[in-house]
C-alpha cells in the first residue's frame, strides 16, 4: 500500500477498521479511507441515433465510448459532462434527464460512482473528434459498436430499454450550479426508504 500520514509524515499501517482493512497513522486518528471516484457520461442523441467515440488513449484504444469521464473536485456532475462532452465531442450538449447511478467495483484503484445522462446535441451545432477520440460517429441504436467499457454497455442497455418502455429520464436539477440535487421520483403508493447506518 505504501502511503503517509498527512499529519506527521509517517508510514500507515494496516488496521481493520468497521470490518476492512484500512491504512492508518500508528501515532495518531488519522485513516486513509479509499473513496470512489465520481465520474459522468452522457448518451448524447444526434441525427437519430447516439454520438459514439472512438478512444485515442488507453484504456480502450480503438475501441468505442460514451463522451464523459471524471469529475472534478469544483464542478458538479452535470457541469463535468456537458465539459466532457466539449472535450471529447467537440459540441455544445444540453442535458435532458438523469439515466442512472451505476457502481463500478476495481481491485487496483478506487471504485466508481458512475452518473449517466441523457442529452442531445445543441441547436447548430456539429460533433468532431477531441484530442481523447480517433473518430467520433453517430451510430443507430439497434446498431452499435464493440463498447469500450463494461459500464457504458449497461448505461447504453438501460437507455435503449427505457425508450422502448417508453420511460422518462429522471430532470436534471441545478445542472452548472454549486449545489446539484437529484430527487428520486416516487410514484402512488410508493414509500420513501429508510435511512440507515
Amino acid at each position: 500500500m505504501g502511503h503517509f500520514c498527512v499529519n506527521c509524515g509517517v508510514p500507515l499501517v494496516v488496521k481493520n477498521i468497521e470490518g476492512r482493512a484500512l491504512e492508518v497513522c500508528p501515532n495518531d486518528s488519522y485513516v486513509l479511507w479509499r473513496d470512489p471516484k465520481v465520474s459522468a457520461a452522457v448518451v448524447v442523441e444526434h441525427e437519430g441515433g447516439i454520438v459514439l467515440g472512438k478512444r485515442s488513449i488507453e484504456p480502450g484504444y480503438g475501441l468505442w465510448c460514451l463522451p464523459g469521464g471524471f469529475v472534478n473536485d469544483d464542478e458538479d456532475p452535470a457541469g463535468a459532462a456537458v465539459r466532457e462532452c466539449m472535450e471529447e465531442i467537440n459540441a455544445t450538449v444540453e442535458l435532458t434527464g438523469l439515466l442512472g447511478v451505476y457502481h463500478v467495483p476495481k481491485t487496483t484503484a478506487s471504485s466508481i460512482i458512475g452518473i449517466a445522462y441523457r442529452g442531445r446535441v445543441a441547436d447548430g451545432a456539429s460533433i468532431s473528434a477531441g484530442p481523447e477520440m480517433l473518430e467520433v460517429r453517430v451510430f443507430p441504436r439497434d446498431a452499435l459498436p464493440e463498447i469500450a467499457f463494461p459500464s457504458h454497455r449497461a448505461v447504453l442497455e438501460a437507455y435503449v430499454t427505457s425508450l422502448e418502455r417508453g420511460v422518462e429520464a429522471a430532470p436534471v436539477i441545478g445542472a452548472g450550479s454549486a449545489l446539484t440535487q437529484v430527487l428520486p421520483l416516487q410514484g402512488p403508493g410508493q414509500r420513501k426508504p429508510r435511512r440507515t447506518r
